[in-house]
């Protein structure tokens, strides 16, 4: 601990305005702030989000708390501020490590607080506080043996404890008992609370529920033990005075607390008490805590041996049921004669919770507690005493222990994959965009481990089921307001609108319910026939003709009870104003023929019918149309089939949810197996270093590292600490390709482990690298048999990155932007091609576009295109002419065979052999085998040296038997310079022959395959070796993949950080296992957990359950080695800046400091970044004119005018990107765009107007990027976010915000303090033009400062007006040169040359500061924001005046008439107006409108 003296210098420097306040003055102070703030305004978020964003934690809490001044209010005041940080979503305990020293007495405070009774003056609001405080203690911490990484052995550990507690005081011994029953006395305190329900607040008591110790359950099994401090810097003696808290924390780490946990849970018989509590029965203010108390049975039941940790088989519960029961019979039959019928029954006619009511309900409260008792479940009831039990809670003690349980997978298979309407309207399952992240909701969690892989995929399965159901309830809400329903006259349904996506049905019918399947009791099949009435426009009805097979559509009926035309609110509940009653999924088979047959998918044409009317045949959901048939018919409920009169469709590329859904059940009903040296990682336990290569038994000693290093200089620079040894001496031999010997590291070996603070032995051996330069076989005569090569120099992390990715298992590569992710894995891919050619590669990305850039980089190095296959639907966007899906690799196929049968032809001929031998693959085979081979034999036996006999060199030459062959080869083929060299060149040609044959004979399968389906599945199975799709194609083609026999070795992804979970864990499981193994070697992630995770659009899944933590993220979390990758390459150093302390060590690569684009300042801009201060235009920061819909009008023109005005100095518009943090934003600005720059050649469009989050991956030379928020931080509080935002630009980047707001955010100060160091005005040099390389003159010219939006306005406005004047006055002089005869022409020309240069040269050197000229239109914005918008009509961008991208300050005269001028003077005017304030554009591009989710 910390001394007093050494307290006080730390103070000072935190805050040394409070350090000397007496602490009955800070007290007092501490006390008010609580009183009045949080706790007068009942805990409101917005005063402790305003006290929170103070640093109120930081520099006032925390900084002063001690012992001494403790109390109530101190403690409250921390742990409401903790919260919230938890709430935001922003690091919390970086300041408890800092200062650690008081936490113990802190963490023992809070405790203590949440056990004392109601006398202690803390409500149950603010013991809610501290529970809540506790479940991010716990939810936050990993697992314990990262604490104890300095222990020798956890055994000799948990002996010293146990001889410490021995030797224990009283008072120690007393805390310590404290500490052990803690969990327990928690327990009571809250069945005390159960017990008092109608006194309490229900809500509050619901909160409780879910709050630490319930949440371990609730989500799996907590990750650190009671004694666990925040900041890990204390002593672990002081840590933990609990030995029991240790006692299993073994090296396998399994389970350690659950069995301790269940074990006080079952002693408190706690889900027995909450079962029979009043607060279940209560329909609305009990219903989340039902769901709460579901979950809870769930996990205490859950399929896992406590004792062991392993997931337990159906049979193995079959058993301990079993167990559980005969042990109660023959606790029955010797003890109790009463219960003898019972005890002589067999196990399925007493097992039902009916059957054990009825045997046991008879008997009386003791003899209950005594069979209890006999169990082990109570303590043994003294003679002549009555049980104080009630019956009730005795006899369901008995009962819900003994009752048999439905197996987890059958309710899994029972489950309806399609939500109704009664999920997707529960606020506690399916909770509001705009959830706050204040309460508790019925959601599992995705924590850092996880109980097994059925509960890990059981988790992902419900979340993503209903983020799914989330998405389907916005797309069913905005139908259904759209079409307005009303009640008729008659009380039917009249709509009063349409939608595109939705129909109203003519009618609907079951045609079909299909037997059950043996052993199941649910339907095997139901289908359905639903008519529409397609009387809309010709592109709407083709988009609902072309409803493909297993598109999924929603059946929905609604009654509405609002008279027609009644106006709808969209803020008042949506199910009650529209009258929708149910919703039901189905799955399209197929629209019917006039005959009414199913039309199939297929190469002939659909038959074309007549009418409007449409019939579609569906498949419904046959455990959702079980469980409403059984509805119906014993509750006597209306049918919904019965009832259904609105269809609604879904856009294709959000639709997927049921394929996904079904694959991960399929999973759970097959016996996953992923590799041994992943499973425990995956889970989240054992050592996370484990799957690194160093640990692995199989390391790999001799590489072929191929092309990877340039030269033996940039070997020995890439292994600095290793000695390097050549085995060839000649400085001239020693050129690439090289092969290298490794050592083995000792840490593979088994069974020997080293104790963590014990040095490492002498490893001097271990640092030797044996590298043999080797040369590559020849190829072949011909140029393009020459081997394509890398011409990357790799640094050191990248040269380790790729060598732990050609060792077996796990590799993590963190990739910061611009760090060349892309290139090793690439290189990774072609050194795995190249070093085990039989082995297959999986490459999965995230999105299409990282895909299509991995690919077009795998095609410029040497690899054998007709191994290259790309699945999906994104390969027609890859930038050539070479089709890589599977026909288009079939037809490739298909034309190379024709191609080298050719070559067979040629080579028949050359060698004079009769017949037709290149007709088929087997022909060409038997010739070869004939005719070629034995050629080539008898010929290296007459070159082949012999017994002291040396063979000259024309000898070579001279005997080659395909001389004819080669003759379309560079001439001469053979040099006759040395025997060695033409002996390789004959091997050379020998080995381009035999390439022919081999390849032919792997092509001869497709002759014998007729139909393109099936050679495209062998092009798959058998064919391809490196394999790339989607992580969402590997997700819903997962089941076809497995029945082809799919198989590969090794998996790759990129984007690894954006990917979702579930969808990084599907793709390893894309094989069946051999003998019960998986066959997988390799998993290479490659990512930046410091950028943006998955989206996820549903906040409460996203804040509350976790959901945006990718498996990338998990495992950085978990400790599992990651390789950092530390040179980026794409922006100047300054720009780096302001990113690259979010990461370890990040530098810039030798080309950033020395190529000229990045040493030459931006031309126009002083500053190569430079953040601007906007303020309030006309009174007005930011605006909301829909919920969350922010905008910012003053931001969104000064980003604008700035574009407009790099435009004028010649900056190309495809350099620039205008980027915002919000989508309200985004559409201002496009809206801004089409007014200002739509159509008018000097501006045209920049290359991308979009948000942060859209842009991640991408990057551009300049951006501008508006901020938006003047009122709250917002979401860019998020650092991940922040980095993506910073890390965009190249060479330029220029930030549009409100300074005092961001520069005061704790998190964004790394950015701010950089920002903030440079004038918060804009600096301009507008005498300066674009170039390359033009250096910044020396004149000493003043920089232009832009004080406001509406100054930078006029500024362009004067800009482009003198530039069109400039531009009339060369035109006219063109046309006078142009019109003067045809002998003068070359003196004038000189003439004409010289007036030019003469009106260039003021231009170039006058700052054009000019005023507004009379009359003409300020270009200030209209107060009200109207305008007339004049976009152009067709969307598109004019063409740029200068396509070279060259400064050009005037457009060229020959490529306008006078008419073009005359308009181009009318749009400058109107340009000068600014845009109506708009809520969203009418932007209908395909492209944008997948962006317009919520940032």
């Amino acid at each position: 601990m910390a001394t007093k003296g050494k307290e006080t210098p730390a103070k000072k420097a935190a805050a040394p305005s409070v350090s000397q306040i007496n602490a009955e003055y800070v007290t007092q102070v501490l006390e008010d702030v609580y009183e009045k703030e949080i706790l007068m305004s009942k805990f409101a978020i917005r005063k402790i989000m305003l006290l929170e964003f103070s640093q109120y934690l930081e520099n006032y809490l925390w900084v002063n708390y001690t012992p001494k001044v403790s109390n109530n209010a101190y403690l409250m005041s921390i742990c409401c501020i903790v919260n919230e940080k938890f709430r935001e979503n922003v690091p919390a305990w970086e300041v408890f490590k800092k200062e650690p020293s008081h936490f113990p007495f802190f963490f023992k405070c809070v405790m203590e607080a949440v056990l004392a009774s109601e006398g202690a003056g803390l409500s149950l609001k603010e013991q809610t506080v501290l529970l809540v405080f506790l479940d991010h203690c716990f939810n936050s911490l990993s697992r314990l043996q990262h604490e104890l990484k300095k222990v020798p052995k956890l055994q000799k550990f948990w002996n010293l404890i146990k001889k410490k507690s021995d030797k224990m005081e009283a008072d120690e011994a007393e805390q310590a008992q404290k500490e052990r029953a803690f969990l327990s006395a928690l327990i009571k305190k809250f069945l005390g609370v159960l017990v008092s329900i109608p006194a309490l607040d229900l809500l509050f008591l619901a909160k409780e529920l879910n709050r630490f110790p319930l949440a371990v359950v609730l989500t799996g099994r907590p990750r650190c033990s009671w004694q666990r401090l925040v900041a890990g810097q204390l002593k672990v003696s002081r840590d933990i005075s609990c030995p029991s808290a240790l006692s299993f924390y073994k090296a396998s780490a399994l389970l350690p607390t659950r069995r301790w946990f269940n074990t006080v849970l079952d002693d408190s018989h706690l889900v027995v008490s909450c079962h029979l509590s009043s607060l279940v029965h209560r329909e609305k203010e009990g219903h989340l805590f039902c769901q709460l108390l579901d979950m809870l049975k769930f996990y205490t039941g859950f399929e896992i041996s406590d004792q062991t940790g392993t997931a337990l088989t159906e049979k193995e519960m079959t058993t301990l049921h079993y167990d559980k029961i005969l042990s109660l019979q023959r606790a029955a039959f010797a003890h109790f004669p009463e219960l003898q019928d019972f005890a002589l029954s067999n196990v399925a006619a007493v097992d039902t919770r009916e059957s054990l009511t009825k045997h046991f309900g008879h008997l009386s409260p003791n003899t209950l507690h005594q069979v209890a008792s006999y169990l082990c479940l109570l303590p043994e009831l003294p003679e002549g005493q009555d049980t104080t039990f009630e019956k009730e809670v005795l006899l369901e003690l008995l009962v819900s222990r003994h009752e048999r349980r439905i197996s987890q997978i059958e309710q899994l298979n029972q489950m309806p994959l399609y939500p109704t309407e009664k999920i997707i309207w529960d606020e506690n399952i399916v909770p509001t965009e705009y959830y706050s992240g204040e309460g508790c909701l019925a959601l599992p969690k995705l924590n850092l481990q996880f109980l097994t892989l059925h509960d890990y995929l059981l988790r992902n399965f419900n979340l993503f089921r209903l983020e799914s159901t989330y998405e389907i309830r916005q797309d069913i809400e905005d139908v259904v307001w759209r079409m307005k329903p009303w009640q008729s006259e008659y009380g039917g349904v009249v709509f009063g609108g349409w939608a595109r996506m939705a129909q109203t049905i003519t009618s609907f019918s079951i045609v079909e319910v299909a037997k059950p399947n043996i052993g199941e009791s649910w339907p095997a099949r139901v289908r359905g026939d639903v008519t529409v009435n397609l009387n809309v426009q010709d592109h709407i009805k083709h988009e609902w003709e072309g409803l493909r097979k297993h598109d999924v559509c929603f059946l929905i009926t609604v009654r509405p009870n609002l008279p027609y035309g009644t106006r709808f609110d969209r803020r008042q509940p949506f199910v009650e104003q529209t009258g929708l009653v149910y919703v039901r999924g189905c799955e399209v088979q197929g629209m019917l023929d006039d005959k009414g047959r199913v039309i199939e998918e297929g190469p002939d044409p659909k038959p074309k019918l007549r009418g409007d009317a449409r019939t579609f045949r569906v498949w419904l959901d046959p455990n959702q149309y079980q469980q409403d048939m059984t509805s119906s018919i014993q509750s006597g409920t209306e049918d919904p089939y019965e009832s259904f009169n609105v269809i609604m469709r879904r856009k294709p590329k959000e639709n997927n949810f049921k394929a996904v859904l079904e694959t991960i059940r399929n999973l759970m009903n097959t016996e996953c197996v992923v590799p041994d040296w992943l499973h425990d990682i995956i889970l989240g336990y054992g050592d996370p270093g484990s799957a690194h290569y160093s640990k692995m038994p199989n390391q790999i000693s001799t590489l072929d590292f191929n092309d990877t290093f340039l030269s033996l200089d940039h070997l020995r620079s890439c292994f600095p600490d290793y000695t390097i040894k050549v085995t060839e001496d000649d400085p001239e031999l020693q050129v690439f390709p090289f092969r290298i010997k490794f050592p083995i590291s000792k840490k593979a070996e088994k069974g020997k482990k080293r104790k963590t603070d014990e040095p490492e032995e002498d490893q001097s051996e271990d640092k030797t690298l044996i590298v043999e330069p080797f040369v590559t076989p020849n190829r072949g005569p011909y140029p393009y048999n020459q081997p394509k090569r890398n011409t990357i120099q790799f640094t050191p992390t990248q040269i380790e990155a790729i060598r732990a990715g050609m060792q077996p298992g796990l590799t993590m590569v963190v990739g910061p932007p611009g760090t060349g992710k892309t290139d090793v894995a690439v290189q990774i891919i072609s050194n795995l091609y190249h070093n085990f050619p039989e082995q297959r590669t999986l490459i999965v990305t995230h999105s299409n576009q990282a895909l299509n850039q991995l690919f077009e980089k795998i095609m410029a190095l040497d690899i054998d295109e007709r191994h290259l296959l790309r699945l999906g639907h994104g390969e027609e966007e890859l930038e050539t002419e070479k089709d890589f899906s599977r026909y288009g690799r079939v037809n490739y196929v298909l034309a190379r065979r024709l191609e080298l049968l050719r070559e067979v032809g040629r080579l028949q001929e050359s060698l004079d052999v009769p017949g037709d031998v290149s007709y088929t693959c087997e022909t060409a085979g038997h010739f070869y085998l004939y005719q070629v081979i034995s050629r080539w034999e008898e010929y290296m036996s007459k070159v082949r040296p012999k017994q002291s006999k040396e063979v000259e060199v024309q000898a070579v030459a001279a005997h080659f038997p395909f001389h004819k062959y080669f003759s379309n080869a560079p001439q001469p083929v053979f040099k006759g310079r040395s025997y060695e060299e033409d002996m390789d060149i004959s091997e050379g040609c020998y080995r381009h022959i035999k390439k022919i044959f081999t390849q032919l004979e792997e092509f001869r399968a497709f002759e014998l395959l007729r139909s393109g389906l099936d050679r495209s599945k062998y092009l798959l199975v058998k064919e391809a070796k490196i394999i790339a799709m989607t992580c969402t194609h590997a997700a819903l083609k997962r089941h076809d993949l497995v029945e082809l026999g799919f198989k590969y070795d090794n998996i790759l992804m990129e984007e690894a950080a954006q990917i979702l979970e579930i969808e990084t864990f599907i793709p390893l499981l894309l094989q069946n296992p051999e003998d019960g193994y998986s066959r997988l070697k390799r998993w290479i992630m490659i990512g930046d957990h410091h950028q943006l995770p998955p989206v996820i659009k549903n906040m409460a899944f996203q804040k509350y359950s976790n959901m945006e933590q990718s498996l990338f993220t998990r495992f950085v979390r978990l400790g599992v080695p990651t390789i950092d990758l530390d040179a980026q390459g794409r922006a100047r150093a300054s720009l780096c800046n302001l990113y690259n302390w979010r990461y370890k060590q990040l530098g810039n690569l030798p080309h950033v400091q020395q190529l000229p684009e990045f040493q030459v300042p931006n031309p126009g801009l002083t500053f190569n970044f430079q953040l601007v201060n906007v303020e309030d235009f006309n009174g007005v920061g930011e605006s909301e004119p829909n919920p969350y819909f922010y905008q910012n009008l003053a931001e969104a023109e000064y980003s604008v005018a700035l574009f407009m005005y790099m435009r004028l100095l010649g900056y190309p518009a495809d350099r620039i990107s205008i980027l915002t943090t919000y989508n309200g934003q985004k559409h201002l600005i496009r809206d801004v765009i089409n007014q200002r720059c739509a159509g008018n050649p000097f501006f045209s469009q920049p290359n991308k107007v979009t948000t942060v989050d859209r842009f991640q991956g991408q990057q551009n030379d300049y951006i501008i990027l508006s901020l938006v928020r003047t009122k709250a931080v917002g979401h860019l509080r998020d650092v991940r976010r922040l980095v993506v935002a910073m890390s965009r630009a190249r060479l330029g980047l220029y930030i549009f915000a409100r300074v005092s707001l961001f520069q005061n955010c704790f998190e964004l100060t790394p950015v701010f303090n950089q920002l903030t160091a440079r004038p918060m005005q804009l600096h301009i040099r507008p005498h300066e033009y674009y170039s390359q390389e033009q250096p910044r003159d020396a004149s000493g010219q003043k920089d232009q400062i832009i004080k406001n939006m509406p100054e930078m306005t006029n500024m362009v406005y004067n800009m482009y007006m003198h530039m069109i004047q400039t531009s009339q006055k060369h035109r006219q002089q063109q046309q006078q040169k142009l019109a003067l005869p045809p002998q003068q022409t070359k003196p004038d020309a000189v003439d004409e040359e010289a007036s030019v240069s003469a009106e260039e040269k003021p231009e170039e050197e006058t700052p054009m500061e000019q005023e507004t000229p009379e009359g003409e239109t300020n270009p200030e914005p209209n107060p009200e924001g109207k305008a007339t918008p004049e976009p152009n009509p067709e969307g598109k961008a004019t063409p740029e005046p200068n396509p070279e991208g060259k400064a050009t300050p005037e457009p060229n005269p020959e490529d306008t008439s006078e008419k073009e001028e005359k308009e181009e003077q009318q749009e400058a005017v109107s340009h000068a107006k600014m845009p109506e304030h708009p809520g969203r554009d009418s932007d209908s591009d395909e492209e944008e409108n997948e962006e317009e989710q919520k940032q």
